[in-house]
C-alpha cells in the first residue's frame, strides 16, 4: 500500500516538472524506489515461504512422532493379543483337563452305581456278555444298512446318469425334427421344376 502511494508521489512531480531539470535525479529516485519495493516485496515472499516451510517441517515432524506413537501402540497392541492368546490356550488346556476329569468322575460314579446295584459279578459278567452280543448284533445292523445306503447311492447314481442320458437323447431328438422341418419348409418353399 505505501509503494502504491510512493509511486504516485514521483509521478505527480514528475508531471509538475514540465522544464525537465532534475530528470536524472528523479529518474534515479524512481530506480530506487521501484527497486526498494520490489526488494521489499521479494522479502515479504521469502518470509512466506520461510513461514510456509517451517509450518511444513513442522507438520512434518509431527506426523513423524504420531507414526512413531502409533507404531509404538501397534506393538504394544500385538503384544497383548499375543498374551490373550497364550492366556486363552492355557484357558484351554485347563478346561479340557477339568472336562476329562468331570468325565471320568462322572463314570466312576456311575460304574459305582452299576456295582452298588449288581453286587453279584456272575451276573454281571452275564450282562456284559449279553451287552456284548447286543453291540455286535447292532453292528452287523449298522453294516447292514450301510450296505444298503450304498447301493442305494449307486442306484441312484445310475438313475441320475440314465436320466441325463433320456434327456440329452429328448434334446437330439427335439434338433432333428427342427431340422427335419425346416427342410421340409424349404421343399415347399421351392417346389421341384
Amino acid at each position: 500500500m505505501g509503494a502504491v502511494t510512493d509511486d504516485e508521489v514521483i509521478r505527480k512531480r514528475l508531471l509538475i516538472d514540465g522544464d525537465g531539470a532534475g530528470d536524472d535525479r528523479r529518474i534515479n529516485l524512481l530506480v530506487k524506489s521501484f527497486i526498494k519495493c520490489q526488494y521489499q516485496r521479494m522479502l515479504s515472499t521469502l518470509s512466506q515461504c520461510e513461514f510456509s516451510m517451517g509450518k511444513t517441517l513442522l507438520v512434518y515432524d509431527m506426523n513423524l512422532r504420531e507414526m512413531e506413537n502409533y507404531e509404538k501402540i501397534y506393538k504394544e497392541i500385538e503384544c497383548s493379543i499375543a498374551g490373550a492368546h497364550e492366556k486363552i490356550a492355557e484357558c484351554k488346556k485347563q478346561i479340557l483337563q477339568a472336562k476329562r476329569i468331570r468325565k471320568n468322575r462322572q463314570e466312576y460314579d456311575a460304574l459305582a452305581k452299576v456295582i452298588q446295584h449288581h453286587p453279584d459279578r456272575h451276573e454281571t459278567l452275564k450282562e456284559l456278555e449279553a451287552l456284548g452280543k447286543e453291540l455286535e448284533h447292532l453292528s452287523h445292523i449298522k453294516e447292514s444298512v450301510e450296505d444298503k445306503l450304498e447301493l442305494r447311492r449307486k442306484q441312484f447314481h445310475v438313475l441320475l446318469s440314465t436320466i441325463h442320458e433320456l434327456q440329452q437323447t429328448l434334446e437330439n431328438d427335439d434338433k432333428l425334427s427342427e431340422v427335419d422341418e425346416a427342410q421340409e419348409s424349404t421343399m415347399e418353399a421351392d417346389p421341384k421344376p
